[in-house]
């Protein structure tokens, strides 16, 4: 990247007022810079989710190095495959045969049998038209007792349609064969991050004699086959939602999308449609409410003044938390995120009428990587991206909400502000370690 010599960066494109900022994106589609915050998960880390499943990605070697070396800092590299495409095989038209063979040898000389197979095509294949519902089927003829699922690796989806990241968690669940459906059981679906057990999902659900399975609580493939017996799903993470509506769509399963939120009437809403779903009176939540006020005042009075920044991937509603703070006193003074989901609306709104003046920044413009990232004050920083572009050790190292949900989730995340507050980090080590929480070394 080019940078002028003398003189400092401005952040015009790179920063807007709130109160100036159009929704959902602030900010125009460009070139982007990439920072060095790793946390987030990407589609391996996702992929692995699936028990007693390999992963064979397709693709040139450039693309290659990163999923490998993301298989390799999981240690995980037993269950992880490549197929390298080259120039030859565009020019010769022979890539059907290369991903059929490829995927044959790969399977014949694995020390196991893997119950599943997550086959991920990449750019080139939709570039040129390969027949990819023809692979699957002479995949499958060939391993009638292994399960195949198409999976993509295209960043050309990526401003249109369904993202990759949706279409990784709708790929998740697309090997579940249909069954009977139990009334009494429920899944969790659409999460990188198992949901805190204690959040009011749980107790709701054991109230009304049901239970409530994640993908993590699977430990082996019949487990996880049977998330196909769950009449309900329940789903929070916006970017889950597309397989959530394809698992209603295939198998029956009613789904219910409960948003996360950090506003007590959207979170006493949601959980009282997941209780009237179960047939039971929502309880009265305002023992649950005190208690969170008391953790905001509390909370308060630890970090004080202090400047609190916010990123989008500590959690999807960045807008939500935002106004819960601001509300109960807290000096938030910057948000970093590129764009906002449709449940944030409400909150957008709020916070431009009333802090008009909130800078946001978008996190992938290319003057990021040049702003003066280093602050002279004390900042807390919730998320990984708002650490680095803040250069803060004080900062919550927490990605999609940490599977915290509800009244009980806004307690933990005070709970870790409070502790993030009080005790330095060392930001640069932890913020490269890949897919937070999933096993990467």
């Amino acid at each position: 990247m080019l940078r002028r010599m003398g003189g400092e960066t401005d952040t015009s494109g790179a920063m807007l007022p709130i109160g100036n900022a159009p929704f959902p994106a602030p900010f125009r589609s460009e070139l982007e810079y990439s920072c060095s915050a790793r946390g987030t998960w990407n589609i391996v880390h996702t992929g692995f989710l699936v028990p007693q499943a390999h992963e064979i990605f397709a693709c040139a070697a450039g693309c290659l190095r990163g999923v490998v070396l993301t298989a390799a800092e999981m240690n995980a590299l037993d269950r992880f495959s490549t197929i390298e495409i080259r120039e030859n095989n565009v020019l010769e038209g022979d890539m059907e045969d290369l991903l059929i063979e490829g995927v044959t040898d790969i399977l014949h000389k694995l020390p196991y049998k893997p119950r599943a197979v997550l086959l991920y095509t990449s750019c080139i294949h939709h570039f040129i038209g390969c027949d990819l519902p023809l692979c699957y089927s002479r995949l499958r003829e060939r391993f009638p007792d292994i399960d195949f699922t198409d999976c993509y690796m295209n960043p050309i989806m990526r401003k249109s349609g369904l993202t990759p990241d949706q279409l990784m968690r709708r790929g998740l669940y697309a090997l579940l064969k249909k069954r009977p459906l139990d009334p009494q059981r429920i899944s969790i679906i659409g999460n990188n991050l198992p949901t805190d057990k204690n959040c009011e999902l749980f107790a709701i659900a054991e109230q009304a004699g049901f239970s409530i399975t994640e993908i993590h609580d699977c430990h082996d493939y019949e487990k996880y086959q049977e998330m196909a017996a769950s009449s309900v799903n329940i789903c929070y993470q916006p970017v889950g939602k597309a397989g959530g509506e394809a698992l209603e769509a295939r198998l029956g399963q009613k789904l219910l999308y409960l948003p996360l939120s950090y506003d007590y009437d959207e979170i006493s809403r949601v959980l009282g449609t997941f209780a009237a779903t179960l047939g039971v009176t929502p309880p009265d939540w305002s023992k649950e409410i005190a208690a969170c006020e008391d953790a905001l005042r509390h909370a308060k009075t630890v970090i004080g003044s202090a400047p609190v920044v916010i990123d989008y991937t500590a959690t999807m509603r960045p807008l939500s938390l935002a106004k819960l703070l601001l509300t109960h006193g807290f000096n938030v003074t910057a948000l970093y995120a590129d764009s906002f989901s449709g449940e944030e609306k409400d909150d957008f709104a709020w916070l431009q009428a009333h802090y008009p003046a909130l800078p946001v920044y978008a996190t992938v413009q290319v003057k990021m990587r040049v702003l003066p990232r280093k602050t002279s004050e004390k900042t807390l920083a919730i998320g990984q991206k708002a650490a680095y572009f803040t250069g803060s050790p004080y900062f919550v190292n927490m990605v999609e909400c940490g599977g915290y949900y509800g009244f009980s989730g806004i307690r933990k995340l005070l709970s870790l502000m409070e502790e993030a507050f009080l005790e330095e980090k060392d930001t640069r080590k932890l913020i490269q370690i890949k897919g937070l929480g999933c096993g990467c070394v």
